[in-house]
């Protein structure tokens, strides 16, 4: 196998350079005064016409890099050539204008508004002064058949699923004249379902003649979509390969600089008493409606308790009432021999209970507040002096798990907000599993994070069966959920609809459980 690394540019025939869309060269970029380089050296080089994946591990650089391609930072030193010619691009505006738009992992929507309104907002159509609804209405209509993206323009963005919001977010950026598209984690939010029409999506704006750039963690569907594969390690280039060249081992030795193992270690747990226990309940949803109908688990100590199933279908809604965070219409939740089911979530930690939520930021941390500030949220009693926070304690222990769960940033005193999605995410299960703790729900636990962090966090939460602990994950990963449990219950339109053991558990089983049937006998 012959790998291309990215900042070669010897032998290129006149050809070759005149088929790049994009040129990066020797990219560097600094922030706070040159004390942290997010990008150093960096070179890319894109096809006209390709799909060419960017991967590398959370904080690598990635983003940074291609948000200086969109106009939201300016390199430090470096320059851009766009079809062949060096370009300044200062501003998001100065981009769209370009050629180039960017489809953001958050989207970027304006939930009361209809999905006319929202896509040409900032380029309205009008007549006679006033907003032109007609054309706005008639705009959408006719790029979304053009691409194919059929989508009701008077329908209101609250009332679409994510996929369909994403797809919102894509007509803006081709409404706007974008040739090259670029796609930041676009499939981290997406059921299975969703992500496969997002696939067919990119394929068929390729042949209407775009370029595609995409932002992605995830393996498999770097081999499954792209064309060519760039890797960025620790903000550097680590090299370029064909993915018809790639495997999965060989991009992510080339992410994290080792040999990553896919199987995680599985301790051999003899299981204890039962240690969590639900017993029919009966959760409503933010509409008022029965989310949750009629649950019941128990999980033994040592034993890892997976719910897999399309989201949307009461995991959320389940974990938020045992985490106490929503209100328990009916049915009982128990630690131990401590009823729980009405208790506050302060009573729950006390009780022994750590979440690891799927929402982060707006159910595990606070943006603004630093690494160390946010390491000790709920947990504030464990780092007094008396009645008085010990900040040394609180420095000392932050330190201490930023080493072990790899945290990459400067220093402690680095707030939350400015650490990329997966360094965030370690802050969190770092805190949630440090803590003492009988009862630990991971929820999404390695949503948005790279295979070197993913590898971390399945390990270091199997390690809690050796402690007698009961774990519930709850994961849209399905390979996730089979990875780590030791059962696996499926939940469709809020019911336990079967459990399967480990050993029995298939995807073809599980898939057919997820979409409400029956495995036969």
């Amino acid at each position: 196998m012959t790998m291309n690394i990215a900042n070669e540019t010897n032998g290129e025939t006149e050809k070759e350079k005149a088929g790049y869309i994009l040129e990066m060269e020797n990219i560097r970029k600094e922030f706070l005064g040159g004390k942290v380089i997010a990008n150093e050296d960096i070179t890319l080089k894109v096809k006209k016409g390709e799909i060419h994946a960017i991967v590398g591990e959370n904080g690598a650089g990635k983003s940074t890099l291609m948000k200086m391609l969109n106009g939201l930072y300016e390199p430090t030193s470096g320059k851009i050539l766009y079809k062949g010619k060096e370009i300044n691009i200062d501003s998001p505006s100065v981009a769209a204008k370009t050629g180039i738009g960017m489809v953001y992992q958050h989207f970027m929507l304006v939930d009361t508004l209809t999905v006319a309104e929202n896509m040409v907002l900032g380029f309205e159509p009008s007549i006679m002064g006033k907003f032109d609804k007609k054309k706005a209405r008639q705009d959408v209509i006719d790029v979304a058949e053009k691409y194919g993206l059929n989508i009701n323009p008077d329908s209101k963005v609250e009332d679409l699923s994510v996929g369909i919001q994403q797809r919102i977010e894509i007509l803006k950026i081709l409404f706007k004249g974008a040739e090259l598209l670029i796609f930041d984690e676009p499939s981290a939010v997406l059921t299975p379902q969703e992500v496969k029409e997002l696939y067919q999506i990119m394929r068929n704006l390729v042949k209407e003649g775009k370029t595609i750039i995409f932002i992605t963690h995830k393996l498999q569907e770097v081999l499954d979509v792209s064309d060519n594969i760039t890797v960025i390690r620790k903000g550097k280039n680590a090299g370029s390969i064909k993915t018809s060249e790639a495997t999965k081992e060989i991009i992510a030795n080339m992410m994290v600089g080792r040999k990553v193992l896919f199987e995680v270690n599985r301790p051999d747990v003899e299981l204890g008493k039962d240690l969590v226990e639900v017993l029919n309940m009966r959760v409503n949803g933010d509409n008022g409606l029965e989310a949750v109908k009629g649950v019941d688990l128990i999980i033994h100590e040592g034993e890892v308790l997976g719910i897999a199933g399309v989201e949307g279908n009461g995991q959320t809604e389940l974990i938020e009432a045992l985490a106490g965070l929503r209100k328990v219409e009916k049915g009982s939740f128990r630690i131990g021999e401590q009823n729980l089911t009405h208790s506050s979530p302060r009573d729950r930690r006390e009780s022994g209970l750590s979440h690891i939520p799927e929402d982060r930021h707006k159910r595990a941390a606070i943006d603004d507040f630093t690494i160390e500030e946010n390491m000790i949220l709920g947990v504030e009693n464990n780092y007094c002096r008396g009645s008085i926070l010990d900040f040394g304690k609180i420095t000392e222990k932050t330190n201490e798990y930023i080493k072990k769960y790899d945290i990459r940033t400067p220093d402690s005193k680095v707030k939350f907000g400015g650490l990329s999605g997966g360094n965030q995410q370690k802050v969190v299960v770092a805190r949630e599993l440090e803590k003492e703790n009988r009862f630990i729900i991971a929820s999404q636990p390695t949503r948005g994070v790279d295979i070197g962090a993913i590898e971390m966090i399945h390990n270091t939460i199997l390690s809690e069966k050796k402690n007698k602990k009961a774990i519930l994950v709850v994961s849209a990963e399905l390979s996730e959920v089979m990875s780590l449990s030791d059962k696996i219950a499926v939940m469709y339109e809020g019911k336990i609809v079967g459990v399967l053991k480990r050993e029995e558990a298939t995807t073809e089983k599980l898939g057919i459980l997820m979409a409400g049937g029956k495995i036969d006998e």
